[in-house]
């Protein structure tokens, strides 16, 4: 197995089997050499978009997802058949209230939508190639040791935590164990290519989502982060967080595809009781 990324080390370094290449993958480079005796290649690449969005910031975001995306399937061998893996995320379908969101539902239109049908249509280009192509639109994906969790955490730990804006707005989410047990599940099934929703079969409001993180830790979640507070913050970046997306994993389901965290309190329960054993 190889990783490629920009990080100077690696925490999987060192294992039998496994190989970590630093670079930047925004440009072309020996890197590419890797992914031509890949038979699967799996494509997380993206920088952060947790950040106040300037200028700068957007043209960051977009080509570490774009060229990366482009560079990768032209490294691809020709008419071998490599699956390729691809991220993309909720933001594709804009923020659509109440809506129910399968994958056929239509885009956005504002920049992380447009960001996502661009990157969508980068990775969609390695069918030229001979390669079956799968793409996830991402929720929020849980865990203990990193992401949107470990910032909560500390908040509802200290009994100040609680609902971004009206926390009426819909809360797509998914515990990391089965974003990679979907990733592979996909991977051993010919027959799966195109698009799914990386996200739980239960869906939940952002209120209900910090009613129950506070009760599995046993503290108060009413304080909200009101949401003109958050624009004035965080600027466009707060309609990530603002914004309502209602997605349905309808593809993954049809699959068969066995969630092993199909609902949010067996997430919880069990992300709650790694976090307590570190």
């Amino acid at each position: 197995m190889t990783a490629v990324g920009r990080s100077p080390s690696h925490p999987c370094e060192g294992e039998n089997g496994f190989r970590y290449v630093v670079d930047d993958t925004t440009q072309e480079g020996s890197w590419q050499d890797r992914v031509r005796h890949c038979q699967a290649v799996i494509n997380l690449a993206g920088a952060t978009i947790f950040r106040r969005w300037t200028a700068k910031a957007k043209q960051t975001i977009r080509e570490s997802r774009i060229l990366t995306t482009r560079h990768l399937v032209q490294a691809l061998p020709d008419r071998q058949d490599t699956f390729v893996f691809s991220a993309s995320g909720a933001g594709y379908y804009g923020s659509c209230g109440d809506q129910a969101l399968d994958e056929a539902a239509p885009p956005g239109d504002d920049f992380l939508a447009r960001l996502s049908m661009d990157w969508e249509k980068e990775a969609l280009q390695a069918e030229a190639r001979g390669a079956r192509v799968a793409i996830g639109r991402f929720g929020v994906i849980l865990h203990p040791s990193g992401g949107a969790l470990t910032k909560m955490l500390p908040a509802f730990r200290m009994g100040v935590g609680g609902p971004m804006g009206n926390g009426r707005q819909w809360f797509p989410w998914i515990h990391l164990d089965d974003v990679i047990a979907a990733i592979d599940f996909l991977r051993s099934q010919p027959e799966q290519k195109g698009i799914y929703n990386f996200c739980a079969p239960e869906t939940v409001t952002n209120r209900e989502f910090a009613r129950r993180l506070g009760r599995h830790l046993q503290r108060p979640s009413f304080f909200p982060a009101p949401g003109p507070f958050m624009r004035l913050l965080l600027g466009e970046v707060s309609a990530v967080l603002l914004g309502s997306q209602r997605i349905l994993p309808q593809r993954l389901l049809t699959s068969g595809f066995p969630f092993g965290y199909p609902t949010l309190d067996a997430a919880l329960d069990a992300i709650i009781a790694a976090d307590a054993r570190t």
